[in-house]
């Protein structure tokens, strides 16, 4: 770290962080109201509405978002004349998935071999710690030198587009002269690294129907068309032999021109076990960042345990897509919806309802304020060049600001690099690149202030 003292305000700051980090974690704020209490996410975005006031926030605000989450707003103003800008975090996290197999419980911010494991510890609930000490260590050197939005999703790994809606009934809320999106991550830790890219998002429930009621597997198994079966044939049809994803008509053809990602280095990050081969052709980088990529999220059929001896009448699936920049997520949204109907055998009926979608983005890494970025990372991190990379995950609220604030420059950095194993269980994040990327948030807003004197 440097041995500037902004830096180490910033590193005196970092108890308080872990302390913060360790309240923000233990609320069990999934966005999936059937799986986990509502008052759960109420009370994660209550304590940021708190967090927000006690640093001198104003208008701090529950906002009701249209798919039924809250998002917390607040805006601190700066000195006059000074620019605005946007700080972006959201506070619900994806479900734990497999308790057991967390290490340590996983709404327990738990240190372990120097990082601290918890769901949302990185993502993104530590992107928000990031934004409180960036501000707090600004507020003990001079103070902070532009005015500041801040604004918390509720709804982010859900896709439900509740932030999106109110934004856009909105446009005056979020309107800055630079937006920090604080959900990606470093390339690889220690590495300072901006996102240029997004993949967009659609997800699909496909079902199907075979019969009208299960059938015993002696008596009709091998004349009774099995839904399952079928669900099985239509979700195989979505891959080529070799692992690509093959939607009819959705291009799947096209390259990443930058950082490349060594097929060594994603095989670790990923653990791909021994002797398993990647799907999909052309580099990794093609493949994360410049072509769609399908997966089956989850089917309905009946577990192992205590299945009987059936045909099944119905069979369901949630289907996602993830889209490169390019592509139009509407576009692609009907062309799944139409490879999914058409793969259908022996005239099963299928329906598919849409339940998420996100459009791709690409930030433009040429406008100053990347400029600023990339001199307070390069501080930040002792010399390192900034990088640019894509990002294979999908965050629905940039092409809405993007489309809502065209001139307006969006910034993408985070604490999700790959041993962070956001999404999966024992999710972690590393006390040094939360030091380090609060540090760059803070130098960077020195130097936003500084240039558009």
């Amino acid at each position: 770290m440097p041995d500037s003292p902004l830096a180490q305000t910033v590193a005196a700051l970092q108890p308080r962080a872990r302390t913060e980090l360790t309240e923000l974690v233990a609320f069990k704020s999934v966005a999936d109201f059937a799986q986990f209490p509502k008052s759960e996410s109420e009370a994660a975005a209550r304590w940021i509405a708190d967090a927000l006031r006690a640093e001198g926030f104003q208008d701090v605000a529950l906002l009701d978002t249209p798919d039924g989450t809250q998002s917390v707003y607040g805006y601190l103003p700066g000195p006059a004349g000074a620019p605005t800008v946007l700080l972006y975090a959201h506070y619900d996290v994806q479900p734990p998935l497999d308790e057991d197999a967390w290490i340590s419980p996983p709404f327990e911010l738990t240190e372990r071999d120097g990082r601290w494991y918890g769901r949302g510890a990185a993502d993104c609930k530590g992107g928000m710690i990031m934004h409180l000490t960036a501000l707090r260590a600004l507020k003990e050197h001079g103070g902070i030198p532009v005015n500041i939005k801040v604004i918390a999703e509720g709804s982010e790994e859900q896709g439900t587009g509740g932030l999106e809606q109110y934004a856009t009934a909105h446009p005056e809320l979020l309107t800055a002269d630079a937006i920090v999106i604080g959900d990606s991550g470093n390339f690889r830790a220690g590495l300072p690294t901006v996102t240029a890219t997004l993949r967009g998002m659609t997800m699909l429930q496909v079902r199907v129907d075979t019969l009208e009621g299960n059938l015993h597997s002696g008596q009709f198994g091998g004349a009774a068309p099995d839904a399952l079966a079928a669900l099985i044939r239509i979700l195989d049809s979505l891959r080529a032999e070799d692992g690509s994803t093959t939607v009819r008509g959705l291009a799947a053809d096209a390259t990443w021109e930058g950082l490349q990602y060594p097929e060594a280095d994603f095989r670790k990050d990923a653990k791909v076990l021994d002797g398993v081969g990647l799907i999909g052709t052309g580099t990794i980088a093609d493949r994360l960042w410049s072509r769609p990529a399908v997966t089956v999220l989850g089917i309905d059929c009946p577990p192992v345990v205590g299945a009987t001896p059936s045909v099944h009448a119905s069979a369901r699936a949630l289907v996602s897509l993830r889209i490169p920049p390019g592509t139009d997520a509407v576009d692609a949204t009907k062309l799944l919806t139409a490879h999914l109907e058409g793969a259908a055998p022996w005239g099963a009926r299928v329906a598919v309802e849409q339940v998420g979608q996100g459009q791709p983005f690409r930030a433009d890494t040429t406008s100053p304020a990347y400029a600023s970025m990339a001199a307070a990372l390069r501080e930040a991190y002792d010399g390192q060049e900034m990088q640019t990379s894509g990002l294979g995950g999908s965050i629905p609220l940039c092409n809405t600001l993007a489309g809502l604030y065209p001139d307006k420059e969006i910034l993408l950095i985070g604490l999700s690099e790959p041993e962070a194993q956001i999404h999966a269980v024992n999710e972690s994040v590393s006390p040094d690149e939360l030091e380090r990327l609060s540090l760059a948030e803070a130098l960077f807003l020195q130097r936003f202030a500084a240039e558009r004197v």
